[in-house]
């Protein structure tokens, strides 16, 4: 893997894991289309490092204050006492549904699933879903509002993550709205949620990519998860600022579209299920 190569896919990395759209999809796409190797679910999961960097910055005071409160809470016996509590639990019991998932059907997830075909019908799939919410949902709840069986929902939601092309964002994004969330606090919550998953994906990939016969140069790795950082930081802000006024059919079109130009060159033969 040369320098261009790491640039490219660290920003696609970036921009692409916290806006609606799948991540993982774009990382399979990209290198298909420009003619590059598939970078792997190892590779992918190790550069999310950089933008697991870039939501722990970017919502440090957020992390701090529910650390700080779910602490409290620990000590009185009340976790659900606070808002900030309440938010902080329900990140933690909200992210056990992922993990047992991802774990059952790991080898699932990084080989069959990784097909360009399954990857261009849940993307369609989740278009139509979120584009049904988007227009049904009430979009008036806050995080004040979020109940247990709310953060635990979501969480279920964020199972479907699980396959390529569904969207992490997407689907958790997907779930605040069909649970009557405002598209930016559902956005919020979204990004909180993404950091036990997306950290604990990471340092699991970390050990097997380490131990892996063939890897991209370490440099390529380094610049790749900090060009994934810096995209991150801007993807969360534009995404937040955006969201505020504006609604989510945007993303849905462009899902659409990607969905279907992606079926078009599979069936064509321009780009083959698992190149």
């Amino acid at each position: 893997m040369g320098l261009l190569e790491a640039i490219v896919l660290g920003l696609v990395q970036g921009v692409t894991e916290f806006l609606p759209i799948s991540s993982t999809a774009h990382l399979r796409i990209v290198p298909a289309l420009l003619g590059w190797s598939d970078p792997g679910a190892a590779f992918s999961a190790v550069i999310q490092l950089g933008t697991v960097a870039a939501v722990l910055i970017y919502f440090r005071r957020d992390l701090w204050n529910l650390t700080i409160a779910a602490l409290r809470s620990l000590a009185r016996r009340q976790p659900f006492e606070t808002t900030e509590s309440r938010l902080a639990w329900f990140v933690v019991l909200g992210t056990l549904p992922i993990g047992v998932v991802g774990l059952l059907f790991k080898k699932v997830i990084e080989t069959q699933l990784r097909s360009l075909y399954v990857i261009s019908g849940s993307l369609m799939a989740l278009a139509v879903v979120l584009a049904v919410y988007e227009r049904i949902a009430s979009h008036q709840r806050t995080l004040d509002q979020m109940t247990l069986k709310d953060g635990i929902v979501i969480g279920l939601w964020q199972c479907l993550a699980l396959v390529p092309g569904a969207s992490r964002s997407g689907t958790t994004i997907t779930g605040g709205l069909s649970l009557g969330l405002k598209r930016e606090d559902a956005a919020r919550y979204s990004f909180l949620l993404s950091i036990p998953a997306t950290t604990l994906a990471g340092v699991f990939e970390l050990k097997h990519f380490l131990e892996a016969a063939e890897k991209p140069p370490t440099l390529a790795l380094v610049v790749s998860t900090l060009v994934a950082f810096a995209s991150g930081m801007a993807a969360i802000a534009g995404l937040l600022r955006y969201l505020r006024t504006r609604t989510m059919a945007v993303f849905v079109v462009y899902r659409l579209l990607l969905g279907a130009a992606l079926l078009g060159l599979l069936f064509t033969g321009v780009l083959g299920p698992q190149a």
